[in-house]
C-alpha cells in the first residue's frame, strides 16, 4: 500500500496536470468558438448534445446546464442514435458531438447521418486530426497533453476539458441571451435556490394568522396573543388600525426587568416605535438582508401601509432561504 505521502502527491499531481489542461484552453476560444455560440443562439431548433462512453456523460451534464439557463437542448446517445434515436433530431436543431479521438465507430456512423439530414454539426473534439474534427461544420477543440490518469489511458483530463469548454459554451449563450436571473427562477423553481429567486414574503406570512393587540391592551392580553400566534411578536395597532408599533419577546423580557408591577401598564408603554416592515411583494431573500442588517428576527410584512402579518426569520430558515 502507498504511504501517505505518495497518496498525497499523486493526488496532487492529478489536479496539476488537470489545472494546466484547463488553463491551456483558453487558446482554442477562437472564431469558430464563436461561430458555434452564434448559430446556437440563433438556431429556431434545439441543440442536440450526443457522445459515447465517457464523452456521453459529459454531454448528459451539458445538456442539462443549457436547458436550465435558456438553451432548449436534449441528449441522444451517440449508440442509440444509429439504432432509431436520430429521429428526434429536427430540421432546425444544431448536433453538438462530444468525443476526445472523434474516431470512435459510433461517431463515424454518426456523423455523416447527422449531415446528410442538413443538420450543423459541432464538433468538441481532443483530436484534431481525427474523424470528427475533419467532418465538422465547426470545431471546438479541446485537446490535452495528458490524463491524469498514469497509464494515460482513463478519460479524466479529457473530460473536465470538455466539461469546462461545455460550460463556457453555457455562458456565452446566456449572456447573448441576456439571461437573466429572473429566467433562471422559472426552470429552478425547487429547492433553496429557486426559493431565493421566487418566494415571496406574501407566501410565507398568507399560512399564518396576523398577532395584534390595540394601543390600550393590558399586557396579559399582550401576551396571550404573542403566545398562542406563536410568531415571538405581536403588532399594536392604533385606532384607525394603523401600525403604531410592536412588542416581541426581548420587551417583555425588558419590561420585567424594568417595572415590578405591569398591571397598570399598556400595550403602548412598552412598544417599540417604528418598526421595520416589508412588502408583501418583496422577495424572501430580500427580508432576510433586512433582517440581518437591522440584527432582527422578526419584520412586519405590509401591503403599502396595511398590516398584513410577521415573517419570522424560522420561516427562512424553515424554507431553506438560509
Amino acid at each position: 500500500m502507498k504511504s501517505e505521502k505518495a497518496i498525497i502527491n499523486s493526488a496532487l499531481n492529478s489536479i496539476q496536470l488537470q489545472w494546466e489542461s484547463i488553463a491551456n484552453l483558453k487558446n482554442y476560444i477562437n472564431a469558430d468558438f464563436k461561430n458555434a455560440v452564434e448559430q446556437i443562439a440563433s438556431t429556431a431548433g434545439r441543440l442536440v448534445v450526443s457522445g459515447i462512453g465517457k464523452s456521453a456523460i459529459v454531454a448528459q451534464k451539458i445538456t442539462a446546464t443549457m436547458n436550465s439557463t435558456g438553451t432548449p437542448a436534449l441528449f441522444m446517445h451517440a449508440a442509440d442514435a444509429i439504432h432509431g434515436d436520430l429521429g428526434m433530431v429536427q430540421p432546425d436543431d444544431i448536433v453538438l458531438i462530444i468525443s476526445k479521438s472523434g474516431d470512435s465507430p459510433e461517431i463515424k456512423v454518426l456523423v455523416p447521418l447527422v449531415k446528410n439530414f442538413g443538420n450543423t454539426v459541432i464538433g468538441l473534439v481532443g483530436n484534431m486530426q481525427g474523424y470528427l474534427a475533419k467532418h465538422s461544420d465547426i470545431v471546438i477543440n479541446s485537446t490535452v497533453s495528458q490524463e491524469a490518469c498514469p497509464n494515460n489511458l482513463a478519460p479524466t483530463t479529457s473530460t473536465t476539458a470538455q466539461m469546462v469548454m461545455g460550460d463556457a459554451l453555457a455562458i456565452c449563450l446566456m449572456e447573448t441571451k441576456q439571461f437573466k436571473s429572473t429566467d433562471f427562477a422559472k426552470y429552478h423553481p425547487g429547492g433553496a435556490l429557486g426559493k431565493k429567486l421566487y418566494l415571496r414574503v406574501a407566501q410565507l406570512v398568507q399560512a399564518h394568522e396576523r398577532p395584534m393587540v390595540s394601543m390600550g391592551a393590558s399586557i396579559k392580553e399582550t401576551i396571550l396573543e404573542i403566545t398562542n400566534k406563536r410568531l415571538g411578536a405581536v403588532v399594536v395597532l392604533d385606532q384607525n388600525e394603523n401600525i403604531a408599533g410592536i412588542i416581541t419577546d426581548g420587551d417583555i423580557r425588558r419590561m420585567l426587568e424594568k417595572y415590578d408591577s405591569f398591571a397598570t401598564l399598556k400595550a403602548e408603554d412598552i412598544m417599540g416605535k417604528n418598526p421595520k416592515t416589508i412588502q408583501t411583494d418583496a422577495l424572501a431573500v430580500t427580508a432576510l438582508e433586512k433582517m440581518r442588517a437591522n440584527n432582527i428576527n422578526q419584520l412586519v410584512a405590509v401591503d403599502n401601509e396595511k398590516y398584513v402579518g410577521i415573517l419570522h426569520l424560522q420561516e427562512l430558515i424553515k424554507e431553506g432561504i438560509i
